[in-house]
């Protein structure tokens, strides 16, 4: 076991391996960090450490360089050889054409597609820290992700570089973008296609920072995650070896992007550690998906609850019986959807909780282990717990707030939020759970104010602030409204001025303008005047009173 200091984590940082020191200077005052642990075999880690090299290079060697790596539904496929030259060559041109400096921060905006994953696996091998960002942002949303994170580079796919092109040429001058994905002549799989196949990577430690991950910010200000080399390992050899358990001729789908630290670990982190093959969907809906896994010889499928639930529905069922595997996470997994595949396909959805603070799943349970309902228990290397308001750990059967410490956990780039997530070196993620006897753990509801939609979180004040722009809302408040199909959607109550015409339908294409599409709200609510107490403070509690008496109130089907 790695040796710690008396509050928990190692010692000391190893020498860095960066020129440029933005990460470490920015890291949380040593105190205000989690307890880390390296409780098991697999987590002892080296020094020096290229995440990049133990997720490509060394699978290349182990499994060959002929293996299938990367699919996608048109059938386009990438060996692992072929994965492992395009990654060279784009890292070459980082730091040679790009003036990549190790330490600089370098994002990337694009779907789930093979460039993409070349060209994070670029940054890191060349000592880069990548900020993964959804192409569904719109450049404000993108802007406060630039404004913390500083990056020098964006690498962007060439159907969403307009709102990169509109970040530079509003805040951030000095940003140096290179467009991927298109035929034009200087687009970066052009430009990378003659470059010598081989890179020599950087020296990293095994403790620098490699990837920033923004959250989606219950009030619309996103905090941003760093994971260090070693935790992208960590995540893999926790849940990935000791859960998951992917084989080589597996065939992993997962319709999370990868800026969704859930789709990073199951397409690229996992699947490629096990000389597996990712197959890399853009965009499709759940019965399309269905489809696609059954067309495409997917085993193993990680998605939404609310995605099971909607291919159910669809009669595509029977599509995924070629699967042996499947996850569910983004939110808590319905009993009655889960013992429905059970029944019908015999397959055992694992259900997970993870966050982005902890990069990817920390409890869990598969196969026989499984109790239907409960979530399960601490993947080995990590342990849980449930704290009262005080942060005092409570008895098996009350409910409280789920603390995690393991190898990996919160560490917030310069935000004074970090308090909130560090607890007596718990990492606190803002679920509400029950611990039984049998150190099983029984999800019971978000203590924040996040709106969990499909397994996206959606923050309730950044949807706000979009609506009080239009010129015909006086002011408003957005909820989270209990659904059937998407668990939640969000729910805005509006005040119009008096003489507008504006109806939902303007509000909804409004919202869609600004942020992405996901976040504009399907419920639409025009009122006299919002709630508030004797001092004016809005009551959101009132409204979601409301609408969660409303659904208890809707007749079941």
């Amino acid at each position: 076991m790695t040796e710690l200091a008396p509050s928990g984590y190692p010692a000391d940082l190893a020498p860095s391996g960066y020129e440029d020191t933005f990460a470490r200077d920015h890291l949380p005052p040593r105190d205000q960090w989690p307890t880390l642990e390296f409780t098991t075999e697999l987590l002892q880690y080296p020094p020096r450490l290229n995440a990049a090299v133990e997720l490509l290079d060394v699978p290349t060697q182990k499994y060959g360089a002929d293996r299938p790596a990367l699919r996608t539904p048109d059938g386009e496929v990438w060996t692992y050889g072929e994965l492992l030259r395009r990654t060279n060559q784009l890292a070459g041109y980082l730091t040679d054409e790009l003036g990549l400096v190790t330490g600089n921060r370098v994002m990337l905006h694009s779907p789930n597609n093979p460039w993409t994953v070349a060209c994070w696996l670029a940054v890191l091998k060349a000592g880069g820290i990548v900020v993964t960002t959804m192409s569904a942002l719109r450049a404000r949303e993108l802007a406060p992700i630039v404004e913390k994170t500083a990056p020098t580079i964006a690498l962007v796919d060439h159907r969403f570089a307009a709102a990169v092109r509109e970040l530079r040429d509003s805040t951030a001058p000095n940003l140096r973008i290179a467009v991927y994905g298109g035929d034009a002549p200087d687009d970066l799989t052009t430009l990378v296609t003659d470059r010598p196949a081989d890179f020599t990577p950087a020296d990293t430690a095994a403790d620098d920072v490699a990837l920033f991950g923004p959250t989606s910010g219950s009030t619309g200000v996103p905090k941003i995650t760093t994971h260090f080399h070693r935790d992208i390992l960590s995540i893999d050899n926790t849940f990935g070896r000791m859960t998951l358990r992917l084989q080589p001729d597996d065939v992993v789908a997962c319709t999370a992007p990868f800026a969704f630290t859930f789709g990073l670990g199951m397409l690229v982190v996992f699947a490629l550690r096990a000389g597996a093959c990712a197959f890399l969907t853009e965009k499709a809906t759940p019965p399309q998906l269905a489809e696609l896994v059954a067309a495409h010889g997917v085993t193993v499928l990680a998605t939404a609850p609310t995605a099971y639930k909607q291919i159910l529905r669809s009669g595509n069922a029977e599509l995924l019986r070629g699967l042996r595997s499947a996850v569910s996470a983004g939110e808590h997994i319905a009993v009655e959807t889960w013992r429905e595949v059970h029944e019908r396909l015999g397959l055992k959805i694992i259900d997970g909780i993870g966050a982005t603070e902890m990069l990817h799943i920390f409890i869990t349970a598969a196969g026989d282990d499984i109790r239907e309902g409960a979530t399960g228990k601490p993947v080995p290397g990590f342990r849980a717990t449930i704290l009262d308001p005080d942060g005092n750990e409570v008895s098996p059967g009350v409910a409280g707030r789920l603390g995690v410490i393991g190898p990996v956990g919160c560490r917030y780039l310069a935000d004074d939020r970090q308090r909130n997530y560090v607890v007596n070196g718990w990492n606190v993620t803002g679920d509400t759970f029950v611990r039984d006897a049998d150190g099983y753990f029984w999800y019971q509801a978000r203590t924040d104010n996040m709106i969990v939609s499909s397994g996206y979180n959606i923050g309730g004040p950044e949807v706000e602030a979009v609506l009080e722009e239009h010129p015909d809302v006086v002011e408003c408040a957005v909820v989270a409204k209990p659904d059937a199909e998407r668990g939640s959607v969000v729910c805005a109550f509006v005040v119009l001025r008096e003489g507008s015409s504006a109806d939902a339908a303007a509000l909804q294409a409004f919202v869609k303008g600004h942020l992405a599409p996901y976040k504009y709200p399907r419920d639409v609510r025009f009122v006299d005047a919002l709630p508030r107490n004797a001092s004016g403070k809005l009551q959101h509690f009132r409204l979601r009173q409301l609408v969660d008496q409303e659904t208890a109130a809707e007749p079941t089907s």
